[in-house]
């Protein structure tokens, strides 16, 4: 405990909650407050933390929905005890970081989600091309604290840092003013629950690897690479015992499958069935990634296009940051399609037929095109391919106003 108080560690705790920023918690302390609060307070909060008797405060409810539908429960700690997690996190992370699996990729420094994604083409090119993936329902919400606390005192002799992470996971939460008991779980919010995770997780890798098993795991992510559908399906069985007797976890079986991998997608790319398997974006976040961008080009949000491009270019750069590992070029297409989206939204703006005419005029458009445009009975997203369209608003015309190119981005 002496070690999680030291003033630098503190220090660089308190840097990354400031860094890292994030909502208040049920004491509506915001992290730009967060120094001068605990230049007053830390001396009290120290004392409480040596001598054993610090209390964590309840974490905010807040319940955000997943993508693929239903709620994801996130519990947001107040500044200070995320400041207290992550000083926890910053002496722990090192020493256990090293003891987890190596195809265990999630939360851990250095690994990412590409390299996961890697693994698993690399499993399939070998021969391996059934996939037992493994979906476990709820996970954060159903962690078995007695067992979680078990692994944590197999690595942790202080009573008090047994105490004070005991209390992290039971300090409850304020779900619109009702105080809701913390019985099982890790709050996801909190920077500590990632590596109480990988804890929980690290005891099913082990059992995979003494079962001699291929896998691939990014948190509670799990794809299990076979040679042969009667072995996956053995697998996936025995695995699902071990999971709900032995971890006392449920395995979601709508969401669990023996397949082959291109059936499947694994952290939001799949392969494809062709020579070296090579990655793609899966349909699914495709599909995710133009609603939102739909939701951001509404033909009618009233806004200039300088402000859409705005609120477009930083999930474009996330989303190329991310994705740009696909090796399926995806991203041309994709660039075109808002290109597309937006000469739209300019139709409807435009409103009526003198106005469309003389904006396509005053952009270099001859009059007998631009008349044959506005005198068209198609609707915006038809007319948004037309030549007149095109013409008035070319691809530089957008690069002009800022908008990013994914192409470019992920082929930097």
């Amino acid at each position: 405990m002496e070690a999680i108080c030291d003033p630098e560690n503190i220090d660089a705790a308190v840097r990354a909650v400031r860094r890292n920023k994030g909502a208040p918690g049920i004491d509506g302390m915001t992290v730009t407050q967060l120094p001068d609060v605990l230049e007053r307070r830390w001396p009290d909060i120290a004392r409480a933390l040596v001598e054993g008797a610090y209390r964590p405060q309840p974490v905010k409810r807040v319940q955000i929905p997943k993508p693929d539908g239903g709620i994801r429960n996130l519990g947001i700690p107040t500044v200070i005890d995320r400041v207290i997690q992550q000083a926890v996190l910053q002496r722990r992370q090192p020493v256990w970081d090293p003891t987890f699996s190596a195809s265990s990729y999630g939360f851990r420094p250095g690994r990412s989600a590409q390299q996961a994604v890697a693994a698993a083409q690399a499993y399939v090119a070998a021969g391996r091309q059934y996939v037992v993936d493994i979906d476990l329902a709820k996970f954060f919400d159903r962690v078995n604290h007695d067992r979680l606390m078990a692994a944590v005192a197999e690595r942790v002799r202080d009573k008090r840092v047994l105490g004070l992470i005991r209390s992290l996971l039971t300090a409850g939460a304020l779900n619109e003013g009702a105080f809701e008991l913390s019985q099982e779980g890790t709050p996801q919010g909190g920077p500590l629950s990632p590596l109480l995770s990988n804890l929980v997780l690290d005891e099913l890798d082990r059992e995979l690897e003494r079962r001699g098993l291929s896998f691939v795991r990014y948190a509670d992510d799990c794809n299990i690479h076979v040679a042969s559908r009667k072995a996956a399906e053995r697998v996936m069985a025995s695995m699902t015992r071990f999971i709900e007797r032995r971890l006392k976890l449920t395995v979601n079986e709508a969401k669990s499958a023996v397949d082959w991998p291109w059936n499947r997608s694994f952290l939001g790319f799949t392969l494809k069935q062709a020579s070296g398997f090579p990655r793609a974006i899966a349909v699914k976040a495709v599909a995710r990634f133009k609603n939102r961008v739909r939701d951001l080009t509404r033909r009618y949000r009233g806004v200039s296009l300088k402000t859409i491009v705005a609120d477009l270019n930083p999930l474009l750069r996330g989303w190329a940051g991310y994705f740009g590992f696909s090796e399926s070029h995806e991203f041309e297409g994709l660039d075109g399609w808002i290109r597309r989206r937006l000469r739209s939204l300019l139709w409807v703006q435009w409103k009526t037929r003198r106005k469309r005419l003389a904006e396509l005029m005053r952009r270099g458009v001859a009059k007998s095109t631009a008349f044959a445009s506005i005198m068209s009975p198609k609707g915006p997203w038809r007319i948004s391919a037309s030549e007149a369209l095109h013409r008035a608003l070319r691809n530089k015309t957008f690069k002009r106003e800022g908008l990013v190119s994914m192409d470019k981005l992920a082929h930097a």
